[in-house]
């Protein structure tokens, strides 16, 4: 859940940031979208030395290492939700080695998607305005982000099922139209819905029934809600079943968006220290696709669609799944846990979501 707080940064006369809120901004050297405009365009708002751009797993470790080490106040990251989930790992893994205050996090839109830069209000191809804007003092305020623990990591949201699928096969067709005069279609919304028409519809459509799962509750309390994200009947305790049966996606997530303006999730944000469980069991895809817009505005409801407010819920399933964890494809389990982490992180604030 995300809950509005004051921003602890001190300016100095004429707007610059002390070195106790000093800033750091971290980049994938080989992101597309990393390109040398972008560094040109970052490097007027921020010093070279606060500028770090990694080539390498290993090089990012040590990025995060040093960015502690010198105990920047705010660190922004540059890309989309995998590049914020991957940097907030290793700052977080970092600052516990450390036994060091994580420091407050930004997140600057050049990514695809960009669901936490949607929910804080960050610009798409506005970046550096945007950090801009930070650095001088006319942004202020910071929110304060729970996340969802999968997979050993910490991140936004995760999924299994239709929705892995869908990414999955984005990034099958953009590395296929990578380097053709087709490129441009393989690329944000226009290749998601060329993914999903092309690929992940045939295959649901061929595919016998979805697989059978079992979702118990692994932590305190959760509780069913109805299509207007109220509670309903009575507490699930520790141990029972949320949910048996068919299942063609099951996702948590503290933060409504999946980014392109995909409202998936319009309780994420409703409960404090809980995140979102959303399950599909049967949905037919042409009601999918004839309700496609109400799908990405949140306003779908179908029997078929079971929303939970919990804090920690372990998925079973008769058969491997796609799996998704902050936007990243990672394979494919029979078995995942979904849980909230221990701590939130404070993240920089820029006002209304642009979605």
């Amino acid at each position: 859940m995300l809950r509005l707080i004051d921003s602890t940064a001190r300016l100095e006369p004429g707007g610059q940031l002390s070195p106790v809120g000093g800033v750091a901004v971290l980049l994938n050297a080989r992101a597309k979208a990393v390109n040398d405009a972008v560094r040109r365009a970052l490097s007027l708002v921020v010093p070279p030395e606060d500028l770090f751009l990694s080539r390498s797993h290993d090089e990012a470790a040590e990025i995060a290492d040093r960015v502690v080490a010198r105990r920047y106040r705010t660190v922004f990251t540059g890309g989309g939700d995998g590049t914020f989930v991957s940097w907030v790992n290793r700052i977080l893994e970092a600052s516990e080695r450390r036994r060091a205050r994580p420091p407050r996090f930004g997140v600057l839109a050049l990514g695809t998607g960009n669901a936490v830069a949607e929910m804080v209000g960050a610009t798409p191809r506005r970046h550096a305005e945007d950090l801009a804007r930070f650095v001088s003092g006319e942004v202020q305020g910071s929110r304060r982000l729970d996340l969802v623990t999968c997979d050993g990591r910490r991140t936004p949201f995760a999924g299994v099922g239709v929705d892995a699928a869908v990414l999955n096969d984005y990034l099958w067709l953009k590395d296929r139209l990578a380097g053709t005069p087709l490129q441009g279609l393989g690329m944000g919304l226009t290749g998601y819905g060329l993914a999903a028409a092309l690929r992940s519809a045939p295959r649901a459509l061929l595919e016998r029934r979805p697989s059978y799962c079992e979702i118990v509750n692994a932590g305190r309390p959760a509780w069913r809600l109805d299509a207007a994200g109220r509670r309903v009947g009575p507490a699930i305790a520790h141990g029972e079943l949320l949910y048996a049966g068919p299942c063609m996606m099951a996702a948590a997530s503290t933060v409504p968006y999946y980014g392109l303006g995909l409202k998936v999730f319009p309780w994420a944000d409703k409960a404090g220290g809980m995140m979102q469980l959303r399950v599909a069991s049967t949905i037919g895809v042409a009601t999918l696709v004839l309700n496609l817009h109400r799908i990405w505005s949140g306003d779908f409801a179908h029997e078929g669609l079971l929303d939970f407010h919990a804090d920690r819920v372990a998925l079973r399933f008769e058969r491997p799944m796609p799996l998704q964890v902050g936007g990243d494809a990672e394979g494919w389990r029979d078995e995942v846990t979904f849980g909230m982490a221990a701590n939130p992180v404070e993240i920089v604030d820029f006002g209304t979501a642009a979605a």
